[in-house]
């Protein structure tokens, strides 16, 4: 839930494998605002809940205070969010268009023989 927290994370991951360090398992502890589908309306959370956590932990809403501190513009953040939405965009126009992976793929790089 907090991006600059994973980006370190990610930063130490990286530079720990390619020193040859091998694999390394991050684990990303979020919360999920609504249920797992559209047949799960997510009993098990108060409407309260929801709200202090999206109050307090929100990651987008944590960055846009972060980046208003150090004096983004309004017109910045909106050409921040612009180039996001244009990213996600592209890939999910990528994803549609791809074709479908061929059935004997599934298991491959799920695990090895030994």
């Amino acid at each position: 839930m907090d991006v600059l927290a994973v980006r370190d994370a990610v930063a130490r991951a990286v530079k720990r494998a390619r020193e040859g360090g091998g694999p390394f398992i991050l684990e990303m502890k979020t919360y999920r605002y609504r249920g797992h589908s559209m047949s799960d309306p997510a009993k098990y959370r108060t409407k309260e809940e929801v709200d202090q956590v999206k109050t307090t932990r929100d990651p987008i809403d944590h960055i846009k205070t972060l980046l208003a501190a150090a004096k983004a513009t309004e017109d910045e953040l909106k050409a921040i969010d612009n180039e996001v939405k244009t990213i996600v965009a592209e890939a999910v126009q990528f994803a549609q268009e791809s074709p479908e992976p061929d059935p004997s793929e599934l298991y491959t790089d799920v695990y090895v023989e030994a």
